[in-house]
C-alpha cells in the first residue's frame, strides 16, 4: 500500500495512564485513608462493571461531553462511602494532562512523519477533549486533526469516523494507515477500507511498537 496519511488511536497507543487500581491507591493514599493492593484492583473491576452495565450505556458519554462529564464522576464515586472524595479524585486524575505519559517512541514518530510531510489524525472514542494532553507534552503540531466522538457523532467502529478523519487528513481510505491497541473499535478501521496496524496495550512510557509506523511509510 502507499500510506499517505496515518490515524492514531489516543490512549493505549500514543499515551497511557497509569491502570485504575494502581490510581485509585494513590489518591486514596493521597486522601489519608490508603488501601490495599486487593481493594483497589476490586473498585477498578466495580467501576468497569458499572460503566458497561446495559443500564448504563443508555448514556451517550461517548457523544455528548455533558454526560460525559455528567456519568464518570459517579461511576468513580461508588466507594465514596468508604473512601470520601475519591470519586472526584479518580475524575480529575483521568482528566490531567500531566497524568497521561506518551509512549517511549510516540512523540519522535509524530515528529518524523511531520518531517516527511505525512498528515497526522487523532482518532478517539471519548467525551473529553484531550488536545490538552497534546499540548501539554508538546505533540500538538504534529497533528493535522482531532476526530473526537463526542465532536464527531459518530463512536468507533462505525465506518463514519474513520471516513471523516480521512477527509480532514486529506487522504483516501486506501492510502491511510490507522493504528490504535482496540482489536474492536480500531479494527473498524478495517471496514472503511484502511490498513490497520494494533499495538499492545502497555504501561505508561513503554516501547509499545508504535516507531514501527516509520517503516511502514518509508516503505510505501
Amino acid at each position: 500500500m502507499t500510506v499517505r496519511a496515518v490515524l492514531f488511536d489516543f490512549g493505549n497507543t500514543l499515551f497511557a495512564h497509569a491502570p485504575l487500581p494502581e490510581t485509585i491507591r494513590t489518591e486514596a493514599a493521597a486522601l489519608g485513608r490508603p488501601v490495599t493492593t486487593e481493594w483497589a484492583r476490586l473498585l477498578a473491576d466495580r467501576i468497569q462493571h458499572e460503566a458497561h452495565t446495559a443500564e448504563e450505556l443508555t448514556h451517550p458519554r461517548d457523544l455528548d461531553a455533558a454526560v460525559w462529564a455528567a456519568r464518570w464522576p459517579v461511576l468513580y464515586a461508588v466507594a465514596d462511602d468508604e473512601v470520601p472524595g475519591l470519586g472526584a479524585a479518580l475524575y480529575r486524575s483521568m482528566h490531567a494532562a500531566h497524568e497521561w505519559v506518551p509512549y517511549a517512541a510516540a512523540a519522535h514518530t509524530l515528529a518524523a512523519l511531520q518531517r516527511a510531510g505525512v498528515p497526522v489524525g487523532i482518532v478517539s472514542n471519548t467525551g473529553w477533549d484531550v488536545r490538552s494532553v497534546f499540548a501539554h507534552h508538546g505533540m500538538d503540531e504534529g497533528v493535522r486533526s482531532f476526530v473526537l466522538s463526542f465532536e464527531a457523532g459518530a463512536v468507533k467502529p462505525a465506518v463514519e469516523i474513520f471516513e471523516l478523519a480521512c477527509q480532514r487528513v486529506g487522504s483516501a481510505p486506501g492510502e491511510t494507515l490507522m493504528v490504535g491497541d482496540d482489536p474492536v473499535a480500531d479494527a473498524g478501521a478495517v471496514r472503511a477500507g484502511l490498513t490497520t496496524l494494533l499495538l499492545p496495550a502497555l504501561p505508561p512510557g513503554a516501547a509499545n511498537g508504535v516507531d514501527a509506523v516509520l517503516s511502514l511509510v518509508t516503505s510505501s
